[in-house]
């Protein structure tokens, strides 16, 4: 939904949009065969293709394009069939070769769009393009005080540049464009997605206008590294627009950068129009011709990505969409789920998930694939429940054992004696006990008071250590108190 910002001098509409840089899932560069392992000793996964040697040809990784291409099919993208590298030419310490090969005027990928949701509105953003092009190096100012040292290990990375339109119109817009994004890049498998290695990260575009009349002066946020800072840069970036054009002055379109300590946007050049580049197609490669038949090849092997597999859930398994929202946002938390609730009550097993263990992986700032209860495990728990053996209130403490323990949930219930009462002898004999300590409440429930017997509840389940079984508990205590 837009957001509109209130200042000193009426109503301001934000209007957004993101170029993200994603990086190949690939082991080589984009166009040599260097490694791409993120934390390597600087300087250690270098060409002599990546540092510009003299005579060094670039050579096309296919697989980086067959990548590109599949996230294009992931956005519902048109695939270019013919598309051109070119040169971007500036001048920067860590880019060696004094350009960037990159596309410019025929991306590999056109048109397509990422539908989000926010505060129960579905919208769509739409995608411009994305192209390929190969990183740069990186340069380190802080090791020595008067000194700037290059490394050029991300030198020729595969990059996939993704340029959206301009359409979202509000930071909760932003960070679910960019959260979808990133899961379905996932999905897919072509980027890890990893914002806190620099795998992925956006540079944002913010500007702001009156409702209903045409964009202004944006001004670009470079480089933000995660999703939060996103957020917190478009409201500053947004605020001091609007502050300074109601003070009198101009925006100007302009680099900023975002300084997460502060909190703030700060100016970093003025920002080049594309001319001052001077694009040129690049001499040493030919333009990528695709086949037809190899695109549909890719797209017939794409995997069920979010929303198909939110409308499945919801579909075929009867979860709401709420649910189905939470259970999809990451590829391991979906597989976790199907493992969880095959051949199970899969409402019961989307609880479990979404209820004790985010609870759990939440509390302990862990990822699902570092959980200590593994899927299988979490579906032998439910079991138990299911044929009795545990009662719903104890599963969840069997649940915590396992996860300190990494113990199964019948050895834990086996351990700590926690199986559930099922004996009507031993039920019986409790429920007696506590009619007789509760003649005021016997009195109520007689009177009409219903709610009354969850007191009962109580005592019998005390007494048992919440081991009675509670269908049980309660057919026996409506014959007693009724007679």
């Amino acid at each position: 939904m837009p957001r509109t910002l209130q200042g000193n001098t009426g109503e301001w509409e934000l209007v957004i949009g993101m170029e993200v840089h994603a990086q190949v899932s690939s082991n080589a560069k984009l166009f040599s065969g260097a490694a791409t392992a993120f934390g390597a000793e600087p300087n250690t996964q270098v060409s002599l293709v990546d540092a510009a040697m003299p005579g060094m040809l670039p050579v096309i990784n296919g697989y980086c394009v067959e990548q590109a291409v599949r996230t294009g099919l992931g956005l519902k993208a048109q695939i270019n069939l013919r598309s051109v590298f070119d040169r971007k030419n500036y001048f920067y310490p860590d880019l060696p070769q004094g350009y960037q090969i990159s596309q410019f005027t025929q991306p590999v990928v056109g048109k397509g769009e990422v539908a989000i949701e926010v505060d129960g509105e579905e919208r769509r953003i739409g995608i411009t393009r994305l192209h390929l092009e190969q990183d740069a190096g990186k340069s380190v100012h802080d090791m020595a005080p008067d000194a700037t040292f290059v490394d050029l290990n991300r030198s020729g990375v595969a990059l996939m540049e993704i340029v959206s339109e301009p359409d979202i119109r509000s930071p909760e817009e932003a960070g679910a464009y960019l959260t979808k994004l990133r899961a379905i890049l996932r999905y897919l498998g072509t980027c890890d997605g990893n914002m806190e290695e620099g795998s992925m990260r956006a540079d944002v575009n913010v500007s702001v206008r009156r409702p209903g009349e045409g964009y202004g002066t944006r001004c670009e946020i470079k480089n933000v590294n995660s999703i939060r800072f996103v957020q917190q840069a478009i409201m500053y970036e947004a605020q001091r627009q609007i502050d300074l054009i109601e003070s009198g002055g101009k925006v100007v379109q302009e680099t900023r950068l975002f300084d997460a300590n502060k909190g703030e946007t700060r100016s970093m050049r003025s920002k080049e129009e594309a001319h001052d580049y001077r694009y040129f197609p690049d001499p040493d490669l030919l333009p990528l011709e695709l086949d037809a038949a190899w695109v549909e090849k890719i797209k017939a092997g794409l995997p069920e990505l979010p929303d198909e597999k939110a409308k499945r859930f919801q579909d075929a398994l009867g979860l709401t969409a709420d649910i189905a929202g939470q259970l999809v946002a990451e590829r391991e938390i979906a597989d976790y789920f199907e493992q969880v609730a095959k051949s199970r009550d899969a409402k019961i097993a989307a609880n479990w998930v979404t209820g004790e263990l985010f609870r759990y992986l939440n509390d302990k700032g862990l990822a699902i694939g570092k959980s200590p209860v593994s899927a299988s495990a979490l579906g032998g728990l439910i079991d138990l429940i299911a044929d009795g053996t545990v009662s719903n209130r104890l599963a969840k403490d069997v649940f915590d054992e396992m996860a300190a323990s990494g113990k199964d949930a019948a050895t834990v219930v086996d351990e700590k004696g926690l199986r559930q009462i099922s004996d009507t002898g031993a039920i019986e004999a409790a429920v007696d006990q506590a009619i007789a300590q509760g003649a005021k409440q016997v009195e109520q429930y007689r009177g009409g008071n219903e709610k009354i017997l969850g007191w009962f509840v109580g005592q019998v389940m005390k007494a048992t250590g919440g081991k009675a079984n509670p269908a049980t508990v309660n057919e026996i205590l409506r014959k007693k108190l009724s007679g």
